[in-house]
């Protein structure tokens, strides 16, 4: 039963981004100074503030970064899927962390502390570049995030949220794009930075001119060209 673990702990260590080039052997090395932890949703992971000395690699669930923005409201900067990392941005520069770590959904992490994090990276350089890319990215998304509630109204926002979610998490269907993913409206709120009764509020509105359709949580995109208009807005 434990080898069995262990080779399932290996398989989705290969799953998580940064450790996907490393070989068997490298793997094995890595399991050897890594845990797991369960999280229940709703469930806090860390909070901004906090200690930055592990770091998370999601093995499944989702998770959302988040922190209060300048008139309190809680602000999403990302959703983290199977197979992403976070904590590494404190773990790197040995800050308290810049934001909080809560998860939507039961989900599994794979914690790696920074004792073992360092001198792994020191004999696996691709890891080292891998790593660095990720960050380049996240600085991207950020920047994106912070031109769009700066500069874009709601409807472009919310338009541009919807379908990266459906690049993401989309299912076609004979109505549309299906958006497999139960996203509270609180939460979708807090993706493009407004309250959930602004969310509530747009998402009908849509619903009434069929660019979209809800059910129980779901959003399905029923007019993608339309949407894609409303997101250019926030991109001129």
């Amino acid at each position: 039963m434990a080898e069995s673990r262990r080779l399932q702990r290996r398989q989705l260590l290969a799953n998580v981004s940064i450790f996907s080039s490393l070989s068997e052997r490298e793997l094995d090395l890595l399991v050897d100074v890594t845990t797991t932890r369960r999280v229940e949703a709703r469930e806090t992971v860390y909070r901004k503030g906090d200690p930055g000395d592990q770091l998370y690699g999601v093995l499944s669930g989702l998770l959302k970064v988040t922190a209060a923005g300048a008139d309190g409201k809680e602000i999403v900067f990302l959703l983290c899927d199977p197979g992403e990392v976070n904590g590494e941005i404190a773990l790197l520069d040995r800050q308290p962390r810049s934001a909080s770590f809560v998860a939507i959904e039961p989900s599994e992490l794979l914690v790696l502390h920074r004792r073992d994090f360092f001198p792994f990276l020191e004999r696996h350089p691709k890891v080292a570049i891998r790593l660095a890319q990720i960050l380049a990215a996240r600085v991207r998304r950020l920047s994106t995030l912070t031109e769009d509630m700066v500069f874009a109204g709601l409807p472009a926002r919310l338009a541009k949220r919807l379908l990266a979610l459906a690049k993401s998490y989309g299912t076609s269907t004979p109505e549309g794009t299906r958006i497999d993913l139960r996203l509270p409206q609180q939460e979708l709120g807090e993706l493009v930075g407004t309250s959930r009764e602004s969310v509530n509020k747009q998402l009908r509105a849509w619903v009434q001119e069929e660019l979209v359709a809800v059910d129980r949580g779901f959003i399905t995109l029923l007019d993608c060209e339309r949407l894609e208009d409303l997101a250019l807005d926030a991109d001129s």
